[in-house]
């Protein structure tokens, strides 16, 4: 998401109050290995909400929390006091794609509600930094529920359509050479806004 960081600057000091994101950050490590895993990476970050679910369900990780946008991983490094007494985060500012990783350097990758900003490159690198066995974990939203305001509508990519069903967000995975793709969609938050998402687990073969 290069360029991106002042439209997501501007939302950080409100991020937390949706509550949309620490529901999928639990989906998200629910759906793993209990372990060991030695690292995790959360991809697009934001105030680090998936890379605390990480630390308590996940005994002994290490994760690296990579986000474009500085003002984010201020709030995140400011809950890490608590959250993350043992510093067992890494927070690098920084584009997403590519990873700054080499081949095979991680044991899981996790992307909480951002595939859909980082583009269809994002996919192939994450299996690129997964070793053999590897496990990935992501949101995306349903396409019948997405309705971006105009300044994040514009910050999509190209050519990744944001799934109109199950079998379509499934296809984001296996498309990229995963296996074992799980899908699940979470539940209508309310009539007037269904946001429904969803929550897709994979592996490398």
């Amino acid at each position: 998401m290069p360029g991106s960081e002042p439209l997501f600057d501007a939302v950080a000091d409100r991020y937390d109050e949706d509550e949309h994101h620490g529901t999928i950050a639990e989906l998200l490590v629910a759906g793993l290995p209990r372990g060991p895993h030695d690292l995790v990476v959360d991809v697009a970050t934001g105030t680090g909400t998936v890379a605390f679910a990480a630390l308590r369900a996940l005994d002994g990780t290490r994760v690296l929390a990579v986000d474009v946008s500085p003002r984010m991983l201020d709030r995140a490094r400011a809950k890490a006091v608590a959250a993350d007494p043992d510093g067992r985060v890494e927070w690098r500012v920084g584009d997403a794609l590519p990873l700054p990783l080499p081949d095979g350097a991680a044991d899981v990758v996790l992307c909480g509600s951002a595939l859909h900003f980082l583009g269809p490159a994002a996919l192939p690198d994450w299996r690129r930094v997964l070793r053999a066995g590897g496990h990935v974990a992501f949101s995306i939203p349903m396409a019948a529920d997405f309705h971006p305001s105009p300044q994040f509508r514009a910050a999509l990519p190209a050519g990744l359509p944001v799934p109109a069903d199950a079998a379509a967000a499934a296809d984001l995975a296996r498309q990229a050479g995963f296996a074992d793709v799980r899908v699940a969609v979470t539940p209508p938050e309310s009539d007037e806004r269904p946001r429904r998402t969803f929550v897709v687990h994979a592996r490398v073969a």
